[in-house]
């Protein structure tokens, strides 16, 4: 039912009640553009507190579900769920969790080597400059989604090559937080298609000829220097980007 929320389950209420709001966002319950039920109503209606209204609703506009209007209320944008925000300040790991997926990674190499003149130029070093790089598959509920390649500067985040890349799921940007304080303040991204290479096309299990999403990044920290250059390759398929716009006054 809708409106099943119950503490029997072992979900969250808050998960509980965001579940609910899918299926009636799914279902066409709840119809595209529409206004959802003011807060107080789902107080009643869930019977739950305000808090665990907002956490549900909170997690739907950051998956695209949902667009708040201050003053206004909520309102279905929509969209389906399966596509991916394309966010320079969060990590692969928190965006599949976001969206309640199993996130993981195989770790393809991880070493130093000479910068070069792109990479140089992103992280402000001169070319040949020795770099650590970080390259993996990135998974989602265990398919093949990405591949993402890192360069660091070895002075910034010392010992990180030292950490185990190799087992379980590891959050780049959770270790830079932790142990180096390093956080993404703001940053660029370069969007481009290109076919995928033969090794490219083995590792997300596509056929050739076959189209890569590539996303490039690089982010500053909060006194504008570079902590990381990333190139992502993207599934077509399996892991979709959405970019959300606003219109701005003037």
């Amino acid at each position: 039912m809708l409106n099943s929320v119950t503490r029997d389950d072992p979900r969250p209420l808050y998960k509980q009640v965001k579940a609910r709001l899918v299926e009636a966002l799914e279902s066409g319950l709840i119809p595209p553009h529409s206004k959802l039920a003011s807060e107080r109503e789902l107080v009643e209606q869930y019977g739950v507190s305000r808090i665990t209204i907002r956490q549900a609703m909170t997690e739907l506009v950051r998956e695209g579900l949902l667009r708040s209007h201050p003053g206004k209320g909520f309102y279905a944008t929509g969209r389906r769920r399966g596509s991916y925000e394309l966010e320079l300040m969060r990590s692969f790991t928190a965006t599949a969790m976001e969206h309640g997926r199993n996130p993981g990674s195989r770790l393809l190499t991880a070493a130093i080597e000479p910068a070069s003149e792109g990479t140089a130029q992103q992280l402000e070093v001169e070319a040949g400059t020795p770099v650590i790089s970080l390259r993996r598959l990135r998974l989602i509920d265990g398919e093949a989604v990405a591949i993402s390649h890192d360069w660091l500067l070895p002075v910034r985040v010392p010992g990180l090559l030292d950490l185990d890349w190799a087992n379980g799921n590891r959050s780049l940007y959770a270790e830079l937080a932790s142990r180096y304080g390093l956080v993404p303040h703001n940053g660029h991204t370069l969007l481009s298609a290109r076919l995928a290479g033969a090794a490219e096309a083995r590792l997300l299990d596509l056929k050739p000829p076959a189209a890569l999403l590539s996303v490039e990044q690089i982010a500053y920290d909060v006194h504008g220097s570079p902590i990381n250059h990333t190139v992502s390759l993207h599934h077509p398929t399996r892991y979709p980007l959405r970019l959300d716009q606003e219109q701005r006054a003037g």
